[in-house]
């Protein structure tokens, strides 16, 4: 059986609020004791009773507000990463087994990250670069390692660049490739660009908005447009070419419309297998060339 947590019934951020007012009501939510925990989960395993459930998320909210302020410097709003916070936290109450012996609190702290990791890797400004379990730890370790190595040594790097020890270091401890490390470190260190102009007092300077165009060509119609005008033009050829005796078709196919990698024959072989001068070969493809062309503007 499945239980909805609804969050109407504890503190939510919301635009008539502030994040500071969240984290006030938050904070102000009674604490549960290991008993009335237990007492808690069970009423909602074996009863479904939602104020339990209700009593249990309360009591944790403060847990998400903690663990989402760690993730700051992903350049995301404090209040969404709470709020993905909130839904793991709402999926591990639901999946919590009062029977295990655990504290909701180390039982939570799983369910939490993983939503607000998933998160982050689908909204930030970076997105799709971690799409691997090692890539994925390489994202949310790399800053925290990089601290740390340049607490060991100053001298050798800090925490903005790292040289070639420290991507060993780093991609030896998380179990990734060192050029992984390095173009990880480069998107992070790399700066946005912004498309409209930061000033108006600059006139003579453009932002790329003023130079980027959108992509025509891959606009459902011009791809039709262009199916439509490969099929004409193909018809508008074979017709033209079922115009002529076979003698002037054979010279233009092969003078003209060699397949990807033959060669072109040249007026001197066509000459050879006709048994006529390579100027009289010359003769036959202008004027079947010339008929060709009459053809096509007709059916044009």
């Amino acid at each position: 059986m499945s239980y909805a947590l609804s969050h109407k019934q504890f503190p939510t951020i919301s635009g008539s609020g502030s994040i500071e007012a969240y984290i006030s009501a938050a904070n102000r939510m009674p604490m549960l004791s290991e008993t009335e925990e237990l007492a808690l989960a069970r009423r909602f395993a074996d009863e479904g009773d939602i104020e339990a459930a209700r009593a249990l998320v309360t009591s944790h909210l403060r847990l998400v507000i903690a663990i989402a302020r760690g993730y700051l410097g992903y350049g995301l709003p404090h209040a969404d990463l709470i709020q993905e916070g909130n839904i793991g936290l709402m999926k591990a109450v639901k999946r919590f087994d009062p029977n295990r012996g655990v504290r909701l609190v180390s039982f939570a702290m799983h369910w939490i990250k993983a939503e607000i990791h998933e998160y982050i890797l689908k909204n930030w400004r970076l997105v799709k670069i971690a799409t691997t379990k090692a890539q994925r730890k390489l994202f949310f370790n790399l800053r925290s390692i990089k601290a740390s190595l340049a607490q060991q040594d100053g001298s050798r790097q800090n925490f903005g660049t790292l040289d070639v020890d420290g991507v060993n270091t780093i991609a030896q401890r998380l179990g990734v490739k060192p050029e992984e490390v390095v173009e990880m470190e480069t998107r992070f260190t790399g700066t946005d660009v912004s498309l409209e102009p930061t000033s108006d007092e600059d006139e003579d300077r453009f932002a790329p908005i003023a130079y980027l165009t959108a992509d025509s060509c891959n606009e459902p119609i011009a791809i039709l447009e262009r199916k439509e005008l490969d099929h004409l033009e193909e018809e508008g050829l074979q017709g033209a070419l079922a115009s002529l005796d076979d003698r002037s078709r054979e010279i233009i196919q092969r003078r003209w419309l060699v397949r990807e990698g033959e060669s072109a024959a040249t007026l001197h072989e066509l000459a050879a297998e006709y048994g006529v001068s390579a100027e009289r070969i010359r003769q036959i493809e202008a004027k079947a060339l010339q008929k060709m062309k009459g053809s096509l503007l007709a059916t044009a």
